[in-house]
């Protein structure tokens, strides 16, 4: 019996379900990962899906996951193709009969699982699990997933009254040496995946690197050795700087550390250090990220409809020389202009600045909500299908916000930039 797991966005050997159950179900197993190249193609909206700063985070996770599971003895076989291309020829190389997987349930994902299924025998058994929640979908009081309410606070309330979250699991056991095989692949450059090189930027206030290792490092500084977390809930309006939020979110989007694995570090802390506002504030952030993913299960590709999971109509523009000026921070908010040049210059943005550049994109030019989804999806080295097009519903109007807000951009600017350090920072 041989397990194979594919790797997608769980890029971590720790509290890694689909790892774990391969490693106690065989001794001869190899991980395989995609670069896929529909991935790095060009989009209807004319961006790039994946542009360079989270290409770059990519492969510094993927070169991290390697190493982490050759200790393992487990080799990380890694191609720049199709995943329908290259898994039939690995399962019958390798006579695979099991492969193990993260489930996924968004368009793009499931049609490619579709089309590799297709490709090879039906006697190959596929082990999915639900592995990227807080709370397990096995574990939420609601009777299904149509049935989990409209509103977050609704959900939250519930959530922390009736659902646990359960314990992560530790790393597998090391596997025989005598099963290791010879690995000749390769993880692709940013040159490889049709980019240059680039420097980062001086400024960023994300200059992290991507991986499990890097994480745990940002983990274990925001809280062991700085404590920033006691103070998360009064700093995670900032724009200047690497404390004045946790940054997870990249990690989180690929799968590089779990939402459990924090929940519990945080309780750890509790435990340890100190109990506030702010370290509950950080799982109150988590449960928003839960919320997101368990919106887009219930409801599907309508995530991605321009009438948004309400259904609403509007009179949307697609307006080109807007989208510019936007893009390149050139509108009338040098607030809007500062976040749009950081995006572009670092692939990373503010929670501030992302809640006021969408709702200046759709609530008062009334540009078609989803370019500026498509576009954050292409630049941000964050993305998460769910929270992205989840938040940009939110902010269009058209999703989980029962205020169908509009942010007023130049007082938000006096009140998180009162002395225009982050204007001057990014357009001097």
């Amino acid at each position: 019996m041989n397990n194979l797991i594919w790797f997608t966005s769980n890029l971590r050997i720790q509290d890694n379900k689909s790892l774990i159950s391969a490693c106690n179900t065989s001794e001869k197993v190899i991980g395989a990962y995609f670069f896929n190249p529909e991935d790095f193609a060009n989009t209807p909206y004319g961006f790039k899906k994946t542009e360079k700063y989270r290409a770059q985070f990519i492969i510094e996770s993927v070169k991290d996951l390697k190493e982490n599971l050759e200790q393992l003895n487990i080799p990380l076989l890694v191609f720049h193709e199709k995943p329908e291309t290259v898994l039939k020829n690995l399962v019958v190389e390798y006579e695979i009969t099991s492969i193990f997987l993260q489930k996924e349930w968004t368009k793009e994902e499931t049609t490619t699982l579709s089309s590799v299924k297709q490709s090879i025998s039906s006697k190959i058994k596929f082990v999915e699990s639900y592995d990227q929640f807080l709370i397990h979908p096995e574990d939420i009081p609601f009777e299904s997933f149509n049935t989990i309410p409209k509103v977050f606070t609704q959900f939250r309330k519930k959530i922390e009254k009736y659902a646990k979250v359960r314990e992560p699991f530790d790393k597998p056991n090391i596997l025989p040496k005598k099963n290791l095989i010879e690995n000749k692949t390769k993880v692709p450059t940013l040159q490889n995946l049709g980019f240059q090189a680039f420097d980062k930027d001086s400024r960023s206030a994300f200059p992290f690197q991507g991986g499990e290792t890097g994480a745990w490092e940002r983990l274990n500084h925001y809280f062991w050795e700085t404590h920033q977390l006691q103070d998360y809930k009064k700093t995670r309006n900032g724009l200047i700087g690497i404390d004045y939020s946790s940054k997870f979110s990249a990690w989180l989007a690929n799968g590089c550390l779990s939402a459990k694995s924090i929940y519990w570090e945080v309780k750890k802390f509790e435990k340890e250090i100190k109990k506030n506002q702010d370290t509950y504030w950080l799982i109150f952030e988590l449960y928003w990220r839960d919320f997101f993913k368990y919106k887009s299960l219930e409801h599907g590709n309508r995530i991605f409809y321009v009438g948004g999971i309400l259904q609403k109509e509007y009179d949307w523009g697609t307006n080109p020389n807007k989208l510019q000026d936007w893009i390149q921070g050139a509108t009338k908010y040098d607030f809007v202009n500062a976040n749009m040049k950081e995006l572009a210059n670092t692939g990373w943005m503010s929670n501030r600045g992302r809640q006021n550049v969408a709702s200046f994109w759709a609530k008062e030019q009334k540009q078609d909500w989803r370019i500026g989804a498509a576009y954050f999806e292409s630049m941000l080295i964050d993305y998460d299908v769910h929270s992205n097009w989840g938040n940009w519903m939110y902010n269009a109007g058209v999703g989980n916000d029962p205020r169908d807000r509009k942010f007023n951009i130049e007082r938000q600017a006096s009140m998180y930039d009162p002395n225009n350090q982050y204007t001057n920072l990014w357009l001097s």
